[in-house]
């Protein structure tokens, strides 16, 4: 007999395919990539999403933008090359309607432009509302604005009506439709107003601690444009240039990119769960298909077939089942991935740009890699099987070559799940949790099965638990792996009830129900009294009051501080634009002092957030040179404090422990929960027209829609993790089946009732599951709080019952995953179990 491995290959999978033995290794790397790659489909689509509205956002060839006016180099250096340049100088601030019109108020995003504007795309209006669009090149005259639509409803207001804006009132003209270099497909919070550049003295809205940004984009051809660009990137990293930065297509990030990103992490944690979950139930089916074929085998190499042949055979074997199951993962991971486009459509733009090929390839990569590596090793032994061994019905421990196998393999799926978990942190936590899992339920379950024996006293112990127990501790082998498979599904299901329950509700509630709902900046200090007393006079008795300074970080010990000076994007960021600071004499209530000590109006102090500080390099003891509106202040670390940003309150990176800084321009900072009186708000802005007054009730209930939208994509892809774990359940209690068929066959040939049997079986499997329920729920817990802590960073505690609930829990689906797989052990003929007993 001498056929080759591919037809050997081919032949013994036509077979096993009729059988039905390869449909659970089939429907694990199955479930497992369609997780996987719906999740990569998705996130390459949003991507591609991304890059598009980005072309949108720049608004030209090249854009500086900037906290102060566009210093005069860059201008000089655009005019120089001949490049056609615009300004627009865009911030936050509150648009109200005339008294006679109801005196409504809203935020909104106001920008001011110039002649040229756009420069890149098209500018395209209305008339009025739902009238016919047209696209223009015209800018608003002097005297008008153009908003977004919505802004009319708002404050009831109608084309021609006046719009005022700080102390100006201008007329409203025509509708904004499309806006170049605004961005699509993500929620705005405030409706646009543009209005020509020369209006913006009259408004009185530009002041020292209003948060502007001025964009000055150039076009022209593109080697020009590309060498102004490296100029401009050069330039910004000079020490002596702050708060400018020149955009590309990855920084212009919508401000709800922060939330996806967050999305993305817990669809790509319930896939990590999928696809761990896929490679436990491929070994133990590889490990049942590979005790099933032991015959076969041992009978091939009666037959003269080689070693070699043999491998290559189950090999080619596993390759094709691979490259089905992978291919059949990838479509269904598409189908499922236009499913989170439409439960986040709110969220996202549903017209995504078309996915690239990079899923595909990283699907079948995945669920080829799952197969060969924990499903072939055991598989491989069945080529190195003598043939008398089938008599013990073993295969044997792995052989090199089988290890060099499982290494190999083990090290690419965890590289690949890495890749695919779109954060390091949670990547590690979840692939090394796991890992550290295995070898934890592994070493406890061995200890557990030593000390059942003990336990049990067979002359007073019913007889079912006795030969229960007898069943367990004389295979320990067996149970080891077998309360190790089921510790690690319920490991996974666990921590999904955790991630769908407590992880998604922390998230949920981290805004306390009385925490402020208003936030207003912009406050004067020559309105400070009037301010804080139309406040307690309108029965607002609680709020944060806070002056507020405009300040560039200098040097940090004399050493002078740039971008440059940081590897890290966040710290690049914050060294390259200006802080808000504070002071006050008592440390805010809301904050915890977790290094050094706040005193009380010390002199040259300062009490810094933990989070900038370690982003930043800063210890206790260092000082900081601030350039505050030209007066520079230079002050040492004398304490560090945790801040919680999601309590909704008035927090700052920095603040001095003192009642004043003196000879610097401020503004005041008011945080409260705003009164129930209709019109106040309206009323606020109608005495204090230049403030900026930020409902953030509208902002909480948007976010929270978006959370729900979340929330209902995690729970879609649960159902493949839920499906995973089921298999692993499935494929853990019955993966010595036939032990127990033998062992149940000389039982029952001995006089042993069938009812006997059942209740061996039912306290065998309830035992089992007792002890992973309670190792994986207590497991869960850690790596759920790890999750919480440093990928999600909720503050969460998990309740002390979970492993109870967990036990029980494990105890009730390995009884069911047994019965269901089981149940024909205990049926079968006598004649047919005498038979299969003498095998």
């Amino acid at each position: 007999m001498n056929l080759s491995f591919l037809r050997l290959g081919w032949r013994t999978l036509a077979r096993d395919l009729r059988a039905g033995e390869l449909r659970l290794l089939i429907v694990a790397v199955t479930l497992a990539v369609a997780a996987l790659t719906s999740v990569g489909f998705f996130a390459d689509r949003l991507q591609g999403g991304l890059q598009r509205d980005a072309l949108q956002l720049l608004g030209g060839d090249a854009v500086v933008a900037s906290d102060n006016p566009t210093p005069a180099a860059f201008v000089e250096r655009a005019k120089a090359l001949g490049l056609q340049s615009v300004t627009t100088l865009g911030f936050p601030t509150m648009g109200r309607a005339s008294d006679a019109q109801g005196g409504a108020s809203k935020l909104v995003a106001l920008k001011s432009v110039q002649p040229g504007y756009p420069l890149r795309g098209r500018l395209t209006v209305a008339d009025a509302p739902g009238a016919l669009e047209q696209p223009t090149r015209d800018i608003p005259a002097p005297g008008e604005v153009w908003v977004d639509a919505p802004l009319l409803e708002s404050l009831n207001l109608a084309m021609g009506d006046k719009l005022l804006l700080g102390d100006a009132q201008l007329r409203i003209a025509r509708i904004i439709v499309i806006e170049p270099d605004r961005g699509a497909g993500f929620m705005s919070f405030a409706p646009r107003v543009m209005l020509n550049e020369r209006d913006l003295p009259a408004t009185g809205l530009v002041q020292p601690a209003s948060r502007l940004t001025y964009r000055f984009a150039v076009v022209g051809p593109a080697p020009v444009v590309k060498a102004f660009s490296d100029w401009a990137v050069a330039e910004a990293k000079k020490p002596e240039v702050h708060g400018v930065r020149v955009e590309s297509l990855e920084s212009g990030r919508p401000e709800m990119r922060q939330t996806l990103d967050r999305a993305q992490k817990f669809l790509s944690l319930v896939a990590l769960l999928a696809a761990l979950l896929s490679a436990v139930a491929v070994a133990l089916a590889a490990r049942g298909f590979a005790a099933d074929h032991l015959d076969a085998s041992a009978m091939l190499r009666v037959l003269g077939q080689s070693q070699r042949t043999i491998a290559g055979a189950y090999t080619t074997e596993f390759a094709l089942v691979g490259l089905f199951a992978s291919a059949l993962g990838v479509l269904l991971g598409y189908a499922v991935h236009h499913a989170f486009v439409l439960l986040l459509a709110g969220l996202v733009e549903s017209a995504l740009p078309a996915s690239s090929l990079w899923p595909v390839a990283f699907g079948l990569g995945m669920g080829l890699t799952l197969l060969f590596a924990f499903g072939l090793p055991p598989v491989l032994q069945l080529a190195q099987v003598p043939p008398l061994r089938v008599i013990r019905r073993d295969v044997g421990g792995l052989k090199p070559a089988s290890l060099a196998v499982l290494g190999i393999g083990v090290a690419g799926f965890a590289a690949l799940l890495l890749a695919v978990s779109s954060d390091i942190k949670l990547g590690l936590i979840a692939v090394g949790g796991f890992a550290g899992a295995v070898a934890l339920f592994a070493g406890l379950s061995w200890v557990a099965v030593k000390l059942l024996r003990r336990s049990v006293n067979e002359s007073t112990a019913p007889r079912w638990l006795v030969l229960a127990t007898r069943q367990i501790s004389a295979r320990p082998a067996y149970a080891v792996v077998q309360v190790s498979s089921l510790a690690v599904g319920l490991l996974a299901l666990v921590l999904l009830v955790l991630l769908r329950t407590d992880l998604i509700s922390s998230w949920r509630q981290a805004t306390p129900p009385d925490a402020p709902n208003r936030f207003v900046i912009n406050v004067m200090p020559d309105q400070a009294d009037a301010f804080q007393q139309t406040l307690k006079d309108n029965g607002v008795a609680r709020y944060d009051w806070y002056p507020m300074i405009r300040g560039r970080l200098l040097a940090v010990n004399g050493k002078p501080v740039g971008p440059a000076d940081y590897t890290d994007d966040r710290a690049k960021r914050l060294v390259d634009r200006e802080f808000n600071l504070s002071n006050a004499v008592e440390a805010p209530p809301h904050n915890q002092v977790v290094a050094g000590q706040w005193t009380p109006g010390e002199e040259g102090a300062i009490s810094v957030e933990e989070g900038i500080a370690e982003t930043l390099g800063l210890k206790m003891g260092d000082r900081l040179l601030f350039d505050m509106g030209g007066v520079q202040n230079e002050a040492r670390i004398t304490s560090l404090r945790k801040v919680d940003w999601g309590s909704m309150r008035a927090n700052f990176f920095v603040m001095y422990p003192v009642a004043e800084v003196k000879d610097v321009p401020v503004t005041y900072l008011a945080a409260y929960r705003a009164p129930e009186t209709h019109g106040f708000d309206n009323g606020l802005v109608r005495h204090f027209p230049n403030i900026t007054n930020v409902d953030m009730g509208a902002t909480i209930a948007q976010v929270q829609r978006v959370l729900e939208q979340v929330i209902r994509a995690v729970e879609f892809l649960f159902a493949f993790t839920l499906a995973a774990g089921l298999v692993v359940l499935f494929a853990a209690v019955t993966a010595t089946r036939e032990e127990r068929a033998r062992e149940y066959a000389i039982m029952r040939a001995v006089g042993a009732r069938a009812s006997l049997l059942r209740q061996v079986q039912r306290a065998e499997l309830v035992g089992v599951g007792l002890l992973a329920g309670f190792l994986a729920s207590a497991v869960a817990v850690g790596v759920g709080w790890a999750l919480a802590r440093y990928v999600f960073d909720f503050t969460w505690t998990a309740a002390p019952w979970v492993p109870l609930a967990g036990a029980l829990a494990g105890a009730v689906l390995a009884l069911a995953a047994g019965w269901w797989g089981l149940r024909e052990v205990l049926l079968r003929p006598v004649v047919d179990t005498l038979r299969r007993a003498a095998e």
